[in-house]
Formats: C-alpha cells, sequence, structure tokens
C-alpha cells in the first residue's frame, strides 16, 4: 500500500516540517549524558551529532556531502541515497554523491527540476515519504532504466537556506523490505537542514577558492612576464611537481598545497629588480645574494594569507638542496619539506628544457640525466625517482612512445 506522510501527524501527504532542532543544544545534551525517551529518538539526536561534526572538519563538498549521506543511509537501514543541488542557471538537479550500486552511472545524469519526484520536493519545497512509488504518478522510472536499480520506496527532501533551495537530499529501500516511517522522514528532515547550511558554505568556500586561484595565476604570469624567456615557467612547475607527486598517492589536501606552492614558488621575485632577473650574462657575486632573497620574500609576502601558509613554507625552501648546500637556510635531507623537493626538481626541469638567455633548451633525455647526475647532493633521491616515474606515467598515458627513463641514466 502506497503511503504519504507528513510531519506532524503522519497522515495523507506533504505538510512541510517545522521546528528543526538546534544542533548546538543537541551536541550539549548528549554531552551531559541526557538519556533520550526513545532508541529511535536516540538515533536521530546521534546522526545529528555526527553530521555536526563532519561539517565543522570539512570544507571540501564533495567530500561533505558523501559522508553526510553515507551516515544517514546507514543511519536509516537503506540500500542507496543521494544528494542532488540544483543548478538554477539550466534549472535541472545533479547527482553531487550518490551511494549504492549505481553511483557511476548516477553521476553522469542531470534531471529535469520539475519532474519526477526529487523534482516535486524541489518544486514545493516539501519533504514526502513514499512506500511504493509505482503508485505515484510522480515517480519518473528513466533513472532506474538508465541504471538498473529497482526503487521501491524513497523518502527525500529539500536541502533549503532561508527558502532558497540549495537541492535535495533522497534515501531509498529500506535494506530489511520493511517500510520508511515517520520517524526516519523526520530524521532525514533534519539531516537536510543542517547539512543544506553546511552545503552552501562549502559551495561558497569553493568560489572563494576559484577566485584565488585566478587571482594566483594572474599574479604569476605577471611574474613569468618580466623576462620572456620565463614565460609559463610558474604554470609548467605547478604541472610538473604535481606529475611527480602522483606516484606518491599523496591526500588531496597535499596535492592542493603542492599546486599553489608550485605555481606560486618565484613570487618572491618581485621583488627583485628587472636588471637582475632579466640581465643576459653571469650575476655578480652582489646580484647572486639579491637573488637568493626572493624565496624569503616570497614566504614573507603570503605569511597573512592562512589558506597559503602551508604553500609558503614550500615556497620557502624549494631552493634547498639534498645535502645542506641550498639556500636560504641550509637544511638538507629529510628536514627539508617533501614538497619543496618535489618543486626543486620541477624548477630545474622546466628550466632545463626551455630556453634561457646564456642557452638554449637542453633535451628531455638530457634534463633527465642531468637530475639523476645530482640525485643525493642536490636532489632528493626519492622525490626524484617519483617525479621520473610520474613522467613515464604521463607519457605513457599520451601514448609518445618516450617514458622509459630510470634512476639509472647516469652518464
Amino acid at each position: 500500500m502506497q503511503m504519504a506522510y507528513n510531519l506532524k501527524n503522519h497522515s495523507q501527504i506533504e505538510n512541510t516540517s517545522e521546528g528543526c532542532p538546534d544542533l548546538s543544544t543537541i551536541e550539549q545534551k548528549l554531552g551531559h549524558g541526557y538519556v533520550t525517551s526513545t532508541p529511535e529518538a536516540g538515533t536521530m539526536l546521534g546522526l545529528l551529532y555526527e553530521v555536526g561534526k563532519k561539517i565543522g572538519s570539512i570544507t571540501k563538498l564533495n567530500k561533505l556531502v558523501k559522508q553526510i549521506t553515507q551516515m544517514t543511509q546507514s543511519t536509516l537501514n537503506a540500500t542507496a541515497s543521494s544528494v542532488l543541488l540544483f543548478d538554477e542557471k539550466e534549472q535541472e538537479l545533479y547527482f553531487e554523491v550518490a551511494e549504492g550500486e549505481s553511483e557511476k552511472a548516477l553521476r553522469k545524469i542531470k534531471l529535469n527540476a520539475k519532474s519526477g519526484i526529487a523534482g516535486w520536493v524541489a518544486q514545493n519545497k516539501k519533504p514526502i515519504i513514499i512506500n511504493d512509488v509505482m503508485k505515484d504518478q510522480r515517480f519518473d522510472p528513466s533513472v532506474d532504466e538508465i541504471t538498473g536499480f529497482t526503487t521501491r520506496s524513497i523518502i527525500c527532501a529539500p536541502l533549503l537556506v532561508q527558502r532558497k533551495l540549495i537541492g535535495v537530499i533522497e534515501v531509498l529501500n529500506k535494506s530489511d523490505g520493511s517500510d520508511f516511517n515517520g520517524r526516519d522522514l523526520e530524521t532525514l528532515t533534519s539531516v537536510a537542514s543542517t547539512a543544506a547550511m553546511a552545503i552552501e558554505n562549502a559551495q561558497l568556500h569553493q568560489t572563494v577558492l576559484n577566485a584565488y586561484k585566478s587571482t594566483i595565476k594572474v599574479l604569476a604570469a605577471a611574474i613569468d612576464a618580466k623576462d620572456h624567456y620565463t614565460r609559463g615557467h610558474s604554470q609548467r612547475v605547478m604541472e610538473y611537481t604535481l606529475m611527480g607527486a602522483m606516484p606518491l598517492s599523496l591526500p588531496r589536501d597535499e596535492m592542493d598545497v603542492l599546486e599553489y606552492a608550485g605555481i606560486l614558488h618565484d613570487i618572491g621575485k618581485i621583488g627583485i629588480a628587472d636588471s637582475i632577473l632579466s640581465k643576459d650574462g653571469q650575476l655578480t657575486d652582489r646580484e647572486w645574494e639579491i637573488m637568493r632573497q626572493h624565496p624569503l620574500i616570497g614566504s614573507d609576502m603570503l605569511k597573512d594569507i592562512p589558506f597559503l601558509e602551508k604553500a609558503r613554507v614550500l615556497i620557502l625552501h624549494h631552493h634547498e638542496r639534498y645535502d645542506g648546500s641550498g639556500y636560504p637556510n641550509g637544511i638538507s635531507g629529510e628536514d627539508i619539506p617533501l614538497g619543496a623537493r618535489l618543486i626543486a626538481i620541477a624548477d630545474a626541469f622546466d628550466t632545463m628544457t626551455t630556453d634561457r638567455a646564456y642557452r638554449a633548451a637542453l633535451s628531455v633525455d638530457r634534463a633527465i640525466k642531468e637530475l639523476v647526475r645530482y640525485s643525493g647532493t642536490q636532489f632528493c633521491p626519492i622525490a626524484l625517482e617519483a617525479f621520473i616515474s610520474g613522467y613515464n606515467n604521463q607519457q605513457k598515458s599520451l601514448d609518445t612512445g618516450n617514458g622509459n627513463y630510470d634512476l639509472s641514466e647516469k652518464d
């Protein structure tokens, strides 16, 4: 039998929810050992508490949404769940995260925001529970036809921030074949209320981050343009650094730090006179002393930008040498941050393989032999092995016929 509940009295159909619990109050009660009146209420409060903790520690949108859907699906004992975000411009809903066997197929699907059960929830901004979708005219079977999944029952709630639609969250099919009930819908709606604010904050965070990245690229390009021989250098060093880091399977946040540090590694050169940067001949001792200040200048320039705090450490040390003879601090070996060791190799590789005022570009073959030649002195052997492996993998993926270098390439 088809059932459609509201939150007030579990009677026919979809009055919107009212009075979602305040998360801080829930945390206080749990922290002080309050005992809930029923196991179901305890489950709901526990879920909201866990969602609150995740929201406080995650800013990446996809990771945040994935954590929320996983916890919600598990708590409600369901076989599948998903979060669809609303594209206001296109008037579509798209699957940001889907948990269950159809995840890959769902990530490619976009839905009209006015059709299907999810579309109805989005348009009406009301939660709904349906325990026999085949008897509901709003059900659109096309998604099941694409994925091969069979939807039997569904609870769905809108993600709203001050009545603004962010998306919808849906949970499908109880694992034991039983019906969803009003308590399940109340739990989902409470999670949706908290999650919507977190998702909007994550979206805003990503928008600001993208704006920062654009500004960073423009700034790096402006520095490179001070010398036509180095045009594009910062972008290439960033790409080579990430390429070298891939075989190390670093976490996503560490890759982000490498991206920022790679493209900004020479930001300190903004404080170096053009007459030194673009000099055709050899630099004097005094000019070299000035040039060697650019890692310090760069690190100091970025000290008041919190999200670049880790990147500025790598910028500071990207001219250190593995044997301790580099600058500015003369540190050696494992004391040099791994990211700085990777940037040092990427920087040297790009410098060797591009034309400079004082010489023509070296071949890739020759450049890699030079890197290997100075492994253990100028360059970290572990970072160099990763760089060469990354280069080989890249060439194989491009099917160039190259990509067979190794650490035995010394002259």
